[in-house]
């Protein structure tokens, strides 16, 4: 049974709340029939998946090209498109199931602003560079900089959502960092005066 929307959806989503309640329950049930989404987080689907990643989006230029690397079951790239459809969403996930599901999705909510695209980060490195790449639960900030930054354009952002661990997988990841091009601008806190447990996200300038 897919959980209903909190109050709070409508302050986060505004007028895209019913594309967000139809990806919910696209999460509920498609991708958990897929194992794209465990069903113990089907509970909990508003509160740390949805809401937190359109959060993201706060720190998002208008009109700005996103990559969402490891995209998965479309989180945070499906759902940030969601909330702002100006931004240009490209997803790039390896697995054939995942795109699949992703393709679905974007067709059937009428998401005119996402591309998918079935690839590794590695394989889009020299082909497209993007404003903000983003990345959620998909690596250690070590290897998820080798995947991401080369992906940035210069004066662009690397914004990956992380847990607890983020400033010890950002003390081992500092060489990487710098080798890459990346400027560590901080850890950013989101959503704490909204939801239950705030968004952390690991803000890096590109040089």
């Amino acid at each position: 049974m897919t959980p209903s929307a909190p109050d709070v959806a409508r302050r986060v989503f505004s007028d895209a709340l019913p594309k967000a309640v139809r990806f919910a329950e696209l999460l509920a049930t498609e991708a958990t029939v897929r194992g794209l989404i465990g069903p113990r987080e089907v509970p909990r689907l508003w509160d740390r998946h949805l809401l937190n990643c359109a959060l993201v989006t706060d720190l998002v230029a208008p009109d700005a090209s996103v990559c969402d690397v490891g995209s998965g079951a479309g989180l945070p790239g499906l759902v940030m498109a969601i909330r702002r459809p100006d931004l240009d969403v490209t997803l790039v996930e390896p697995l054939l199931r995942r795109t699949t599901f992703l393709e679905e999705v974007v067709a059937e909510l009428g998401l005119d602003n996402v591309q998918v695209r079935r690839a590794r980060a590695e394989e889009v490195h020299g082909s497209a560079l993007f404003d903000v790449v983003t990345s959620r639960a998909v690596a250690p900030m070590e290897r998820l900089t080798r995947w991401s930054l080369p992906l940035v354009r210069s004066g662009g952002s690397f914004l990956a959502m992380k847990g607890s661990s983020a400033q010890e997988e950002l003390a081992v990841a500092g060489r990487v960092l710098q080798r890459e091009g990346g400027r560590l601008q901080g850890v950013i806190e989101l959503g704490a005066d909204l939801l239950e447990h705030s968004v952390r996200v690991v803000h890096v300038l590109k040089s």
